[in-house]
């Protein structure tokens, strides 16, 4: 698998972004302003994040998905561990991520790769998006930030 920076007259892997963000609005605002990777196996690309500059010296991982075809398989850490390596070659000192409160999963990773939780944007998702989103059976309202000192 390799990783690599979106080339600028490459699209964005949109099926992929949609299963982190919902929103397609939302997705398209921060790729103007982010840098995207995609992780390729072969031709295909299968995974996705993007950097998102926030305050001085702050970025942000705003998304990261890996296809359902190859979920469980490490992708995502290897991805998060990416991200935070090219922060730090970015000379950041404080890389952030936000998720949902019905995100289990992914609340586990990124503590599991060294992330703490710094907050709770209550009803985050509810101001945000049109629709409701469920995961795990679990009402997705919160949003949990975390992060880490580079």
């Amino acid at each position: 698998m390799e990783i690599r920076m979106l080339g600028p007259n490459e699209s964005p892997p949109m099926d992929l972004l949609l299963l982190a963000d919902p929103s397609e609005r939302i997705v398209r605002e921060y790729l103007e302003r982010g840098q995207c990777y995609v992780a390729e196996l072969g031709e295909a690309v299968i995974a996705v994040y993007v950097l998102l500059p926030t305050r001085p010296n702050t970025i942000e991982l705003v998304n990261i998905a890996v296809h359902e075809d190859h979920q469980s398989r490490g992708i995502g850490k290897q991805l998060v561990h990416h991200a935070i390596h090219n922060a730090k070659l970015q000379g950041y000192r404080t890389i952030e991520v936000g998720t949902g409160n019905s995100g289990i999963g992914q609340l586990a990773l990124y503590q599991k790769c060294g992330f703490r939780m710094i907050g709770i944007d209550r009803d985050f998702f509810v101001r945000h998006y049109a629709e409701e989103i469920f995961e795990n059976g679990i009402p997705c309202r919160d949003m949990v930030r975390l992060s880490q000192e580079l």
